[in-house]
């Protein structure tokens, strides 16, 4: 069954993905000819403990969100519900534009601080696209087929969404909407899939970490490709190497550099290349659970994209496989990384450390959403086994209800607002906030960014300084 296709865009308070709040989210649910069958256009009102960013207002304009009577609880629940329905019969893929950097962890940390299922779009056979890391691949090898708009007149490159729209003669007077940039992407997918059909389909495949591990396997040599600060950069690569106690994390050999050279090299430098991690290196590590802006050289239009001949490059490839020993030796180096994530002092940033809800708690959590009545939502709060479901579960019945609230749950619920609002952290700062919109206000001569910023203004005063 051909796969539906999901887009999605979000509009944020700022770019921290622990402390912002998405404020809108579009979607749009088209087939898999690209034809819109439904689409969902909601936004919610900022919770009590989030400052918005000036900037990030300028940027989006949703000012009327401060006025919104939609809580962000609601939203969040009415996102789930519909992108559930969209998936009921088909699975689907979800496409975002630089997703899996943003508004995809946004997503999952919101859906998760919600008490809902944070990993919806790549679990019941759902799977993801970032688009920007497919434009990745096609910057530097069809650049022919895809005009790529320069940055401020070149030499460098522009990815921006915004501006491959403009160039493909995408209407973008309506740029930093949710709904509407995914009106963009749809129409940058029609275009991708029009001039070149196979490379479309093929990252529609990998969409999925099965369909990457089918790639992966494949005969021929790869071509990985990558914009790195606004330069296109490409590379014939081969699987060389996995971590078994980590499945997502692969290795490619990077087949400009001469097998002869490496695969005998002893487990130290072999190791030694894994830990540095440089972009020169001929090892170069990727996870399977996130798009990878790689297609099989055999979709490659031209045949020098290399400074080294598809043959020997083939020869190479062919050598690296049969290897094992090599391949042996680079998965124990990924599997010898220390890997050290300081551990969240939050918790909103607990989400992949603290572990996934207890049988008892996902029941508890799904009793909790069938509920409107405070004290019974209260009950359920205080039998989650797992004490970061319980304080997230207080922060939703304190910030969606005035009364019949313990006097335990709204005194934690106003330390957090206090803390918040009141001091300075990760989270921002109610006085840089005030700060930079009177140094913006100083700075712009737009009637419609001196509206934002001051309506930005009145309502971080009216958090309760």
């Amino acid at each position: 069954m051909t796969s539906n296709l999901i887009f999605y865009d979000t509009e944020t308070t700022g770019i921290h993905k622990d402390f912002s709040q998405i404020i809108q989210c579009g979607s749009l649910l088209a087939d898999s000819n690209l034809k819109i069958i439904d689409q969902q256009n909601i936004g919610s009102a900022p919770l009590p403990w989030i400052i918005p960013q000036p900037r990030a207002m300028l940027t989006n304009k949703k000012i009327n969100s401060f006025k919104s009577n939609t809580s962000h609880y609601q939203m969040m629940k009415d996102i789930q519900q519909k992108w559930k329905e969209w998936c009921a019969d088909n699975p689907a893929i979800f496409v975002t534009y630089n997703g899996h950097s943003f508004d995809e962890e946004l997503i999952r940390r919101q859906f998760w601080c919600n008490l809902l299922e944070p990993y919806i779009t790549n679990t019941n056979q759902n799977s993801r696209l970032d688009l920007m890391l497919m434009i990745h691949n096609i910057a530097p090898f069809f650049s022919e087929e895809i005009s790529i708009p320069l940055f401020e007149n070149g030499p460098n490159l522009s990815i921006k969404l915004e501006h491959l729209a403009k160039e493909h003669g995408i209407d973008v007077s309506d740029a930093h909407d949710a709904i509407s940039d995914c009106k963009f992407m749809i129409g940058l997918c029609k275009v991708i899939k029009d001039k070149i059909p196979e490379v479309f389909d093929s990252f529609l495949n990998i969409s999925s970490k099965e369909g990457i591990k089918n790639l992966l396997h494949v005969n021929e040599f790869l071509a990985l490709g990558e914009v790195y600060r606004r330069h296109p950069f490409k590379y014939p690569v081969v699987l060389c190497g996995a971590d078994d106690s980590r499945p997502n994390d692969i290795c490619f050999f990077d087949l400009s550099f001469d097998p002869e050279e490496i695969v005998n090299l002893d487990f130290a430098e072999i190791n030694k290349m894994i830990q540095s991690g440089g972009r020169d290196l001929p090892l170069k590590k990727y996870k399977i659970n996130k798009t990878i802006p790689i297609c099989s050289s055999n979709l490659l239009s031209k045949k020098d994209h290399f400074d080294i001949s598809h043959a020997e490059l083939q020869r190479r490839a062919d050598k690296i496989k049969s290897n094992k020993d090599f391949f042996t030796k680079v998965s124990q180096a990924m599997q010898d990384r220390i890997m050290n994530f300081p551990e969240p002092n939050y918790v909103e940033g607990t989400i992949y450390s603290g572990g996934f809800p207890s049988y008892r708690d996902k029941d508890l959590m799904q009793d909790f959403h069938l509920s409107d009545d405070v004290i019974q939502m209260t009950k359920i709060s205080r039998n989650f086994e797992d004490e970061r479901f319980r304080l997230l579960a207080e922060r939703i019945i304190c910030s969606n209800n005035d009364v019949n609230i313990p006097d335990d749950i709204k005194n934690r619920y106003d330390d957090l607002v206090n803390e918040r609002i009141k001091t300075d952290g990760k989270w921002g700062s109610v006085e840089k906030s005030l700060k930079e919109i009177d140094k913006l206000l100083d700075e712009k001569e737009n009637s419609e960014d001196k509206d934002i910023l001051l309506a930005t203004k009145e309502h971080i005063l009216s958090l309760g300084l």
